[in-house]
Formats: C-alpha cells, sequence, structure tokens
C-alpha cells in the first residue's frame, strides 16, 4: 500500500493557550498530508480532471506536542468504495516515536468538470496500492 509521509517542526503558531499545538493545527496537518500525497501522486493531469472534498473526519488526540518538536506524518489509503476513499494519518513525535494523533478521513471524489462524485477509477487506486 503506497503510503506518504512528511516531517514538520512545531513553530509558535502552532500552539495554544497550554503552549501545546492546537487541535485545529493537527486536523490541517491532516488535510495538507493528504493533499500533498494526492499531488505529489497523481501529477498535473489528474489534478485538473479530479479533486477531493471532506466528507467527515474522525481525530483522536493521544498526546501534546511542543514548541521545536519534530512531528512525523504518515498517511494511506485504507479503502476504496464508490466515489470515497478511507484515508489513515498518523502524527508521532519524530524523536520518541510516541503517538500523537491518529485520523481517520473519508474523502470524495469530484469531477472538475461536472462538479459531481463520480465513482473513484482503477487508474487512480492502483497509484495508491
Amino acid at each position: 500500500m503506497s503510503s506518504f509521509e512528511k516531517i514538520i517542526r512545531v513553530t509558535p503558531n502552532d500552539l495554544d493557550e497550554l503552549d501545546h499545538v492546537n487541535n485545529i493545527r493537527y486536523l490541517e496537518w491532516v488535510q495538507d498530508i493528504s493533499k500533498a500525497h494526492w499531488e505529489y501522486t497523481a501529477g498535473e493531469i489528474l489534478q485538473k480532471e479530479w479533486v477531493w472534498v471532506v466528507r467527515n473526519h474522525s481525530i483522536t488526540y493521544h498526546d501534546s506536542a511542543l514548541l521545536n518538536e519534530e512531528i512525523a506524518i504518515h498517511t494511506r489509503v485504507l479503502k476504496w468504495k464508490g466515489p470515497l476513499s478511507i484515508r489513515f494519518v498518523e502524527m508521532l513525535n519524530n524523536k520518541t516515536g510516541q503517538l500523537l494523533v491518529n485520523a481517520t478521513t473519508t474523502w470524495c471524489l469530484i469531477d472538475t468538470k461536472t462538479r459531481k462524485p463520480a465513482r473513484v477509477p482503477e487508474h487512480i487506486r492502483k497509484l495508491f496500492h
């Protein structure tokens, strides 16, 4: 199964009033890594034909990250159903391996010409396996 990873460093703008990474920021990172994986894997032609929109997020916060810590963010598509993909994301403290957050997001594929959901074509599925 094709996976994608990036490492980020926590900045002051990522923090909440408790000096931990803000929960909303984690959700932004879920969306950012998912989009980056699509863009890296799909290429320009597919990106012009198709776009993904969120149907729902399920996110669990396990531990906090602090200023200047590095976070390893991993993602992969778990399964497909019609126009939907179920994507898993996990974030770990890059130094200790401690699980910080995991999330499962249902994404819906939209045809950019019709602006309607479309069944995920087999050639796109194959790109992620």
